[in-house]
């Protein structure tokens, strides 16, 4: 299966197919992934970015780089988020790609570190991520996982 990584600011026409994907991934309402969309294509600043996997012209993997992924640390900045690939198309290597390509684009950005916020263990060290700290997401019970990338 062929697939290509795109990015959001090269392919603005995807703008609301890719808010209303990620919505239904996520649940976040739908005007908050168009915001912070439309912020990206009107460039100015490296935060925040999107990027999609597509496959036969569909998306089928995405993740974002917002300032803070709703989690107590707001130190540390900025945050991938939204990490997910449709559940047929992973073991793929999809995620993986994803996460090279946004720590290479975030670096020609201007951009030296990422840090990623989750309940997953092992999975990003795979990809050069090392365990940072523990950090409280807004509305959870238990702290999460947070992860950093430096580059």
């Amino acid at each position: 299966m062929e697939y290509e990584i795109v990015r959001l600011r090269e392919r603005p026409e995807l703008k609301e197919e890719a808010a209303a994907w990620f919505h239904g991934k996520w649940g976040v309402p739908l005007e908050a992934y168009r915001e912070s969309m439309e912020e990206c294509l009107a460039g100015g600043s490296p935060v925040p970015q999107w990027y999609m996997a597509m496959a036969e012209g569909r998306i089928i993997g995405g993740l974002g780089v917002i300032e803070n992924d709703f989690h107590d640390r707001r130190d540390l900045t900025p945050n991938v988020c939204a990490v997910y690939v449709e559940e047929e198309f992973r073991c793929r290597g999809i995620a993986g790609q994803l996460l090279e390509e946004v720590c290479r684009d975030m670096e020609r950005l201007g951009v030296s570190t990422l840090y990623l916020l989750t309940d997953h263990t092992a999975f990003y060290e795979r990809y050069g991520w090392e365990f940072f700290c523990m950090a409280q997401g807004e509305g959870e019970s238990e702290p999460s996982r947070m992860y950093r990338h430096s580059f």
